[in-house]
C-alpha cells in the first residue's frame, strides 16, 4: 500500500556530528505511517547515514555544497526550498532549537504556509488531518490544533519529548547523494561570524544547571560550570541574571527566553518567578537550591535543599565526582 504522506525531516548537525534531537524527530515521524525523508545538508558527501535509517528514515537525501559547512539560515533555507519543490512533502519537521525555529519561520514565510512551533504531540487522524498539541499561556495549558491550508505544513518539535532509545538495526532505507546549486544568496553571509559548537544548546540538553541572582555575581557561575562539567550538563540562567549581563541571552530560561524539558533541572539561587517557571516546569525532575524556604521554586520542585547555594553546589560537585568516578 502506497504511503499517503511524505514527511521531510531536517537533520541538525554540528561539525559533522548529528545532534540527538534529530533522532527524536525521526522517531516522531516514523510513527505517522508515512514516507520519512531525512534532508541532510553538508559540505561533504562521505557521511554515515545508517543511524538516520535505524531511527526511522525511509530515505536519506544528502545535499552537498561548500556553504553547508556551518549553519547559516540563508544558505540552508535556499537549499531546503529547492528540495521541497522537488520532493513535495506534506509536512516538514524540525527541532524547536535555535536553528530549527529560525529556519522554519524563514521558509514558512517565504512559502506562505502554516507553521506550528514547539509541539509536544503530533498525530494524523483517520481523516488524514494533521493534529498537533502545543503549549499556550506560558505552558499553563495545551491547545490541540488541526492544520489546514496549503502544504507543506512546517512543524517544530520540542526537544526531549519524542525520545525512543530503541534502535531498529535491521531497518533498510535508500540513500541519495547530490550536489546542490544554490540560487544567489546575499554576499554578506560570507562575512558573518557566529558562535557555534562551543556550548550545548540548553533546549537540547538532558541535564541543566541553572543559576539565578542567588549566585551573587558572575564569577560564581564557575561553580555551576564545574557541576555541569561533571554531569555533562548545560548551564542556564534566569532573566535577571541575563539582564545584569552575567550570562548570554542564549542561556536564558523563561517566558522571554528558552523553554526547556530536560530530564534533570537543577535550579541554583533561583526564586521561581512565574516567568521562569513557564520555561522549565515541564522538566522531568526539578531540584531547587535556595536559602529562602518560602521561595516559589520549591512549589514545583521534586527535591529541595534550603541553604547557601554557594556552599551547597561545590559539595554536590564533589559528591557527583565521587559517585561517577571523575
Amino acid at each position: 500500500m502506497e504511503n499517503k504522506f511524505i514527511i521531510g525531516v531536517v537533520v541538525e548537525h554540528d561539525h559533522g556530528e548529528i545532534k540527538p534531537v534529530t533522532y527524536e524527530i525521526l522517531n516522531a515521524a516514523s510513527g505517522l505511517s508515512g514516507l520519512v525523508i531525512a534532508y541532510y545538508f553538508s559540505e561533504i558527501q562521505d557521511i554515515d547515514t545508517k543511524k538516520l535509517i535505524d531511527n526511522g528514515a525511509n530515505e536519506v537525501k544528502v545535499f552537498t555544497n561548500p556553504t553547508f559547512g556551518e549553519y547559516f539560515h540563508e544558505t540552508y533555507a535556499a537549499g531546503l526550498l529547492v528540495e521541497i519543490q522537488k520532493s513535495q512533502p506534506d509536512m516538514v519537521l524540525l527541532s524547536s532549537s535555535n536553528n530549527g525555529k529560525e529556519l522554519s519561520a524563514e521558509i514558512a514565510t517565504r512559502m506562505q504556509v502554516g507553521l506550528a512551533t514547539d509541539c509536544v504531540d503530533l498525530q494524523i487522524d483517520d481523516n488524514g488531518d494533521v493534529l498537533v498539541k502545543r503549549p499556550i499561556f506560558s505552558g499553563k495549558a495545551f491547545a490541540l490544533c488541526k492544520l489546514k491550508g496549503t502544504k507543506p505544513y512546517f512543524i517544530t518539535l520540542r526537544p526531549n519529548v519524542f525520545r525512543d532509545e530503541k534502535l531498529e538495526n535491521t531497518r533498510s532505507g535508500i540513500v541519495k547523494k547530490d550536489q546542490i546549486t544554490l540560487p544567489n544568496v546575499p554576499q554578506f553571509v560570507d562575512n558573518l561570524v557566529r558562535e557555534v559548537g562551543a556550548d550545548l544548546d540548553i533546549t537540547e540538553a538532558r541535564i541543566i544547571v541553572s543559576g539565578g541572582l542567588g549566585m551573587q555575581n558572575p564569577e560564581n557561575f564557575k561553580l555551576l560550570e564545574d557541576l555541569a562539567g561533571v554531569l555533562g550538563a548545560a548551564v542556564a540562567a534566569s532573566r535577571p541574571v541575563v539582564d545584569n549581563g552575567w550570562q548570554e541571552y542564549t542561556r536564558q530560561v523563561g517566558q522571554t527566553g528558552r523553554t526547556v524539558s530536560p530530564d534533570l533541572y537543577i535550579a541554583c539561587g533561583i526564586s521561581g518567578a512565574v516567568q521562569h517557571l513557564a520555561g522549565m516546569s515541564s522538566s522531568r525532575c526539578i531540584v531547587a537550591i535556595n536559602s529562602d524556604p518560602h521561595a516559589p521554586i520549591f512549589s514545583i520542585a521534586d527535591y529541595g535543599i534550603v541553604g547557601d547555594t554557594l556552599k551547597i553546589v561545590p559539595l554536590l560537585t564533589q559528591e557527583f565526582k565521587n559517585i561517577l568516578g571523575c
